[in-house]
C-alpha cells in the first residue's frame, strides 16, 4: 500500500468518524421544534372584556386587556396592558387597578408590574389612586399587597413609603414602611 493510499484511508475513517459523532450527538440533543411549540400559548385572546360573577351573583371583577395568552400546562396566563374593575363585597365602589403586564397564577393570584396604578372610584375617599412598579392582586380576598416603593395620593396628601396591604373589602391599608408625607395647602 503506498502513502498515498494509507493517507486517504485514514482521512476517509476519520471523516466518517467525525460524521458519526455529530450525528449520535444530533439525536441525543432534544428537538428545537419540541421546544418552541411547549413555548406558545394553548389560547390568545386580544381586546379582552370578561365578568366574573361570585356563586351569589354578585359581580366580583371585570378583566380588560389588550392582549391575554394562557397556558395550559403551566395553568398560567399572561396579560398586557391589564385593567381590573374590582367590586368589594362591603362596599359598592368600585377600585380600578392597571398595569403594563400581568399574570394570573392557578392561584388567583395576580402579579402586575410596571406602572401599576390603583385608582378609587369614590370620589370621598380618602386614598384616590396608589401608584408603584409592583403589585400583587389576590382575586379570592381583593387584598392588595407590594413589597416595593409606592406612592399613595389622597385628597390633600402624597406619601411615599414601601410595603403595602391594602384590604379593599374593609378599606383597611397597612404601610410598612413610612418615607415621607407631602400635604397640600388648603386655602379657604
Amino acid at each position: 500500500m503506498s502513502k498515498l493510499t494509507s493517507f486517504s484511508l485514514i482521512v476517509f475513517i476519520l471523516s466518517v468518524s467525525i460524521y458519526g459523532v455529530f450525528q449520535w450527538h444530533h439525536e441525543k440533543a432534544p428537538s428545537t421544534n419540541n421546544q418552541v411549540e411547549e413555548l406558545l400559548p394553548d389560547y390568545v385572546a386580544e381586546s379582552l372584556s370578561t365578568n366574573i360573577y361570585l356563586a351569589d351573583g354578585k359581580l366580583s371583577h371585570i378583566i380588560n386587556a389588550e392582549k391575554m395568552e394562557h397556558f395550559n400546562e403551566s395553568n398560567t396566563t399572561f396579560f398586557t396592558e391589564p385593567n381590573y374593575t374590582l367590586y368589594p363585597k362591603n362596599t359598592s365602589a368600585p377600585w380600578k387597578v392597571s398595569a403594563k403586564h400581568g399574570t394570573l397564577n392557578h392561584n388567583n393570584r395576580v402579579r402586575l408590574e410596571s406602572r401599576v396604578q390603583l385608582v378609587a372610584t369614590d370620589e370621598d375617599s380618602l386614598v384616590q389612586e396608589i401608584h408603584g412598579k409592583y403589585l400583587e392582586l389576590d382575586l379570592n380576598t381583593n387584598i392588595l399587597s407590594s413589597d416595593q416603593t409606592i406612592m399613595i395620593e389622597g385628597k390633600d396628601f402624597i406619601m411615599y413609603g414601601s410595603g403595602l396591604i391594602v384590604d379593599l373589602n374593609t378599606t383597611q391599608m397597612t404601610l410598612t414602611e413610612h418615607v415621607q408625607t407631602i400635604y397640600k395647602k388648603i386655602t379657604p
